[in-house]
């Protein structure tokens, strides 16, 4: 892999406490991101990918090592260092969409718009996914694989750094999921964002640069897809 890295992590491991028990959710990983690139976690639950994606994101602290994102650790960052970081640097895809109900799908790009200095075109974000005629309905009038589009769209308009996917395909049928990660390798290729998918689906991860696979809190194993498959060609 020839791009520069975006992200490191470094001995990165977290434990949640229970009360008396401690729970190893992340074992200490050692890993490199890349710009630009493409990653596929695959895991099943309990896994530690969620836990992974999660600290990536900023949504949660490491209990040990460190958490480099372009030459600035984030492992030790205040509060307002992280709420900046996610705000500016990182777009969100859930697996349940979480679009504010009362807000058309215009607006819900449009709320994401306003907290960045440098945001894309909501209206070009809303063509890209192929919705601009939906812009005035709101969540409750829009099918799920039309929620999830509204999502990557509002996810992108911030113009993120890293796109971050949970689960994007896990509420949708098989036809609409394609439909998902097609768009999800579009916006990856013609933004240059880095994209980290996870997913407990294995097919899915023919579509990425690279497949990390998690087992017991731990990455298992990296392999460099020398050539990842279109979406499209996806079967499960």
């Amino acid at each position: 892999m020839q791009n520069n890295t975006i992200m490191q992590l470094i001995e990165v491991e977290k434990t949640y406490t229970m009360g008396e028990i401690e729970v190893k959710a992340l074992k200490p990983t050692t890993i490199e991101f890349y710009e630009g690139e493409l990653v596929v976690i695959l895991g099943p639950s309990g896994s530690g990918k969620s836990t992974l994606l999660n600290i990536m994101g900023g949504m949660d602290l490491p209990t040990q090592g460190k958490v480099i994102f372009e030459g600035q650790d984030l492992s030790t960052a205040a509060d307002n260092k992280l709420t900046l970081f996610r705000r500016n640097k990182v777009g969100f895809v859930f697996q349940f969409y979480n679009l504010i109900s009362d807000l058309t799908a215009a607006e819900n790009i449009e709320l994401a718009a306003e907290l960045v200095d440098r945001p894309l075109s909501a209206e070009e974000c809303l063509r890209e996914v192929e919705l601009l005629d939906r812009k005035d309905s709101f969540p409750s009038q829009l099918s799920g694989g039309e929620q999830q589009r509204i999502s990557i769209a509002r996810a992108v308009v911030k113009n993120p750094r890293l796109l971050l996917c949970d689960e994007p395909t896990g509420a949708l049928d098989y036809k609409t999921g394609i439909l998902i990660l097609s768009l999800i390798r579009k916006i990856n290729k013609k933004n240059g964002c880095t994209v980290i998918l996870i997913t407990h689906n294995t097919a899915i991860g023919a579509m990425g640069d690279r497949v990390m696979r998690m087992r017991s809190g731990e990455i298992a194993d990296v392999t460099v897809n020398a050539n990842p498959i279109d979406p499209e060609r996806i079967e499960w």
